[in-house]
């Protein structure tokens, strides 16, 4: 049938239910967070959930790069509630939402919205999970203690994080950074792969990648990319590393124990924009890669 295909709200080729209840364990469920209330630069990623989604239907159900189908089990929950201007509370609520998907062995993708969103995601897992490691392309390290005053922001979240007692974060395409975030990771567990790294070295990310034992949470800021490919993010950032880079990360990681993934920063509230097209390939990628 050609008549009501086409549902902006939910990520194309996600598949329908009548309830939780009818999900097929080990799927993967998507929320979007509509949320952006500690941006400090380029606001709008709280429109990040819908522009993604609808740049999603400009793809084929054939992955042409990965010579395979999207044949993944997935659905579209819709958005998760939230607090604008409440930070802290709204991480509670994407906690609780992630939290519930678990409890119906359904693994979380998120659609964001800002990052500081990880954070409940990743607070709900470690319930679970004692060993877990953090995969995290970003420009940005996201390490500050505290940014403008607050604890729970953006550009904090990966602090809160390293806070929960993760086995590892591994920072991949930083490019962007304070002297008391640089002087944070040392002796820590975070391990860098910048920018640069990457562009002259990927062998030995994925190497490294390669030797992860634990389960993973992939977190993917839009703004890890190079402008050129993505510049509508909370804070663009030039000499970014390209969406081949993420494929070819994505690949090494599919035959992991991913539990659990989101892709955030997407700031921009038109249709067709080159950075909601971006994060709707990645998805798309990922969904296709990891049957």
């Amino acid at each position: 049938m050609l008549f009501n295909t086409y549902e902006p709200w939910k990520f194309a080729f996600s598949r329908q239910c009548n309830s939780i209840e009818d999900v097929e364990e080990n799927s993967w469920g998507i929320i979007g967070v509509p949320f952006d209330s500690t941006t400090s630069y380029h606001s709008g990623t709280r429109l990040g959930p819908i522009v993604v989604r609808e740049a999603s239907y400009g793809l084929e159900v054939f992955n042409v790069e990965f010579n395979n189908n999207i044949n993944n089990n997935f659905y579209d929950f819709g958005d998760s509630n939230v607090i604008p201007g409440n930070c802290e509370e709204t991480i509670n609520i994407v906690k609780s939402n992630v939290l519930e998907l678990m409890d119906y062995k359904i693994k979380p993708i998120l659609i964001g919205g800002e990052h500081s969103i990880t954070l409940g995601a990743i607070e709900a897992l470690k319930r679970q999970y004692d060993d877990l490691t953090i995969v995290h392309l970003d420009a940005h390290r996201d390490l500050a203690d505290e940014l403008i005053g607050e604890r729970y922001s953006h550009g904090t979240v990966m602090r809160r994080i390293h806070e929960l007692g993760v086995s590892e974060i591994i920072q991949i395409g930083i490019r962007s950074a304070s002297i008391d975030e640089e002087n944070f990771i040392k002796g820590s567990n975070i391990q860098t792969f910048k920018s640069r790294e990457v562009e002259n070295n990927m062998n030995n990310l994925i190497s490294y990648l390669s030797q992860i034992k634990t389960p993973i949470y992939l977190t993917i800021d839009m703004d890890v990319l190079d402008p050129s490919f993505a510049p509508n993010v909370g804070n663009p950032t030039p000499m970014g590393i390209t969406i081949k880079d993420i494929q070819d990360i994505l690949e090494s990681l599919v035959a992991k124990d991913i539990v659990g993934f989101d892709v955030v920063e997407t700031a921009t509230d038109k249709l067709g924009d080159i950075t909601a097209i971006s994060a709707a390939k990645i998805i798309y990628d990922f969904l296709t890669l990891c049957e």
